[in-house]
């Protein structure tokens, strides 16, 4: 849980910067422990014993999809979304509006935009987006 919670603070000041930091680290390790992993299924992405990548589901929604800046473009991520489609009919997510690489990621494997709210909803209060993949939608696009 603690490479989890580790490779979590990582990405999201590598490539998020944007976004207020609102949790120490030992809140994030108390968040996944407490709220994450007792309720979801979740899948990791090694190499070399190394966290990577992880992936976090819960019912319909991936609740967290991130994977190590150094291995972005290497095909971690589209592995760990591949698993995850596997396990539902339907998949939800919510990514930033100005996350545009996550945003082309998804839409580049058949996530389809549901709605942009102004962030009201979220703790870090930013704009976002609802995407949204269905079995049934990527069927009909083979």
């Amino acid at each position: 849980m603690e490479a989890v919670a580790r490779l979590h603070r990582h990405v999201r000041k590598t490539c998020l910067p944007y976004l207020p930091e609102l949790h120490t680290p030992q809140q994030d390790l108390a968040f996944f422990e407490e709220h994450v992993f007792p309720s979801s299924t979740i899948w990791l992405a090694e190499d070399e014993g190394r966290l990577i990548g992880f992936a976090v589901l819960k019912q319909d929604w991936l609740d967290h999809l991130y994977v190590d800046p150094d291995w972005h473009g290497r095909g971690v991520g589209t592995a760990l979304l591949t698993a995850v489609r596997e396990e539902t009919e339907e998949l939800n997510l919510w990514t930033f509006q100005a996350n545009g690489q996550a945003r082309r990621f998804y839409e580049r494997h058949g996530f389809r935009l549901v709605e942009m709210t102004e962030g009201s909803g979220n703790e870090e209060r930013t704009p976002d987006a609802h995407y949204r993949w269905t079995r049934t939608q990527a069927d009909t696009r083979s």
